[in-house]
């Protein structure tokens, strides 16, 4: 009993050593997503937390919203990177357990007949579980990083998400206040033309030319509608907005472009440095690597429990003695299992090289993307809008000297629709492709969201045979 004490203790002793952290590894998470959107995500596990996060959002629901306060919206307020938090917790929970000892197991065995009562008792511990315990916190530790590196990865596409959405809702909502403008300028024109028809100061050809020109308004104008309430509703989803939130106030206009564009230094080496793609890629490589290790450690010997064990038999003297539990390999030395693991560590491998190989292309496609869609902006802002506002003052100009009639600024008006809405779209895809590029040098994919829990799923692979 002594012994099977001493055993106790340090089975107790062991399973301390192996605890939570303070922070449930959220800091790590904190520090990545910080250093790449600029913002802190919110962990709410506790009713407090909820409460405040609850809070915040009820406050940024009832200012103007801006592309900052949007993101800080999203990360406050989407369930499903909360989700994604809770894989920390997974992650963490096996950690912990790696780095403590198998409980024991009892055994109690009674027979009786022919006068005699036996009675045998059984304590057995997994002795291999204690040798092996350091390797296989190891792999643990990598997956729990990796699970830091995911939450953070989800973070920043939830932060993308958001920003774009942003983007997209402020320019359809700027456009239906445009189309609305000039379907009011159709609406004037073509009643002017039907009483000028009446009166017999115009022809019937041209007053269609209008009345087409205000049928194609409104066609204009309903279509930017929905197209508005979708851009709103994408928004709405990516903040994670409930109905009793949906009263957001989008500003009227885009920002207006910056003085100079963004010319990164060594961007594929950046991408190669920050991204968090390539990291979780690496990491997913080394855990495999780990993993692999420890498949070969326990390739022969699958389960070795040993114990203390006593016998009695009732008017006999108890017996004492210890007992070893071992699985012997008769029909199965491990070969499959350990194939499977190095068959997984050439593909984690193989998508780290092609991972790298996406991620410089990204870098590049994204920035031309950028500075493609910053030069159009410029052009439409330097050129465009201003030469059609010069023309517009001098039509103007010509209908004041009785030169032009009404109708004549009236096609000029319809002259500049095109110039307008190409001005507006081409600052909206300005400021999407500024995101996508941010996103490419430091976080994924620019436009394609993380699933949450992917990186759990694929770490836990090479697990499966231990």
């Amino acid at each position: 009993m002594m012994r099977l004490t001493a055993v106790a203790a340090a089975s107790l002793l062991l399973a301390g050593c192996a605890s939570f952290s303070p922070d449930g590894g959220f800091n790590e998470v904190d520090a990545l997503a910080r250093e790449r959107i600029g913002q802190s995500p919110s962990l709410q596990r506790s009713a407090d937390a909820q409460s405040a996060a609850a809070a915040r959002v009820a406050q940024l629901v009832k200012q103007p919203l801006t592309a900052d306060s949007a993101v800080e919206l999203a990360l406050l307020n989407n369930a499903a990177l909360q989700a994604s938090y809770a894989e920390l917790g997974v992650a963490e929970a096996d950690l912990v357990r790696a780095g403590r000892w198998a409980n024991p197991s009892f055994s109690f065995g009674r027979q009786s007949g022919r006068g005699s009562v036996d009675i045998d008792r059984a304590v057995l511990f997994d002795v291999l579980g204690l040798f092996t315990m350091p390797v296989a916190r190891q792999v643990e530790q990598r997956r729990f990083e990796q699970a830091q590196i995911q939450a953070a990865l989800d973070t920043v596409a939830v932060a993308q998400a958001a920003r774009q959405a942003y983007f997209e809702a402020v320019a359809a909502q700027q456009l239906v206040g445009y189309f609305g403008q000039v379907k009011e300028a159709a609406e004037t024109s073509n009643e002017l033309a039907r009483r000028m028809v009446a009166a017999g100061n115009f022809s019937r050809l041209a007053q269609m030319r209008e009345q087409s020109f205000y049928a194609d308004a409104t066609a204009n104008l309903a279509r930017t509608q929905h197209q508005a309430v979708a851009a709103k509703e994408r928004l709405v989803r990516a903040l994670g907005l409930t109905r009793d939130q949906l009263g957001i106030q989008l500003p009227e206009r885009l920002p207006d472009l910056p003085a100079v564009p963004l010319e990164p230094r060594d961007a594929e080496q950046t991408a190669m440095d920050q991204r968090l793609d390539v990291r979780l890629a690496k990491r997913s490589a080394e855990a495999t690597a780990r993993s692999l290790g420890l498949s070969q450690a326990t390739r022969f010997v699958n389960v070795l429990h040993a114990g203390y064990a006593n016998a009695s038999a009732t008017g006999e003297r108890r017996t004492n003695g210890y007992e070893i539990e071992l699985a012997l390999p008769l029909f199965d030395f491990g070969s499959a299992r350990v194939a499977r693991t190095e068959a997984i560590y050439l593909q984690a491998l193989n998508r780290t090289a092609a991972i790298a190989v996406q991620a410089q292309s990204e870098v590049r496609e994204s920035y031309s993307a950028y500075r493609t869609a910053y030069d159009l902006a410029r052009h439409y802002r330097d050129e465009v809008v201003p030469l059609r506002k010069r023309i517009s003052e001098e039509n103007l100009l010509r209908y004041n000297g009785m030169l032009t009639s009404v109708f004549d600024l009236l096609a000029d008006a319809k002259d500049q629709i095109a110039g307008v809405v190409g001005a507006v779209e081409s600052l909206r895809d300005f400021w999407v492709a500024q995101t996508h590029l941010q996103t490419a040098l430091t976080s994924g994919s620019p436009g394609t969201p993380s699933a949450p829990g992917a990186a759990r799923t694929a770490a836990a692979s090479p697990a499966g045979g231990h």
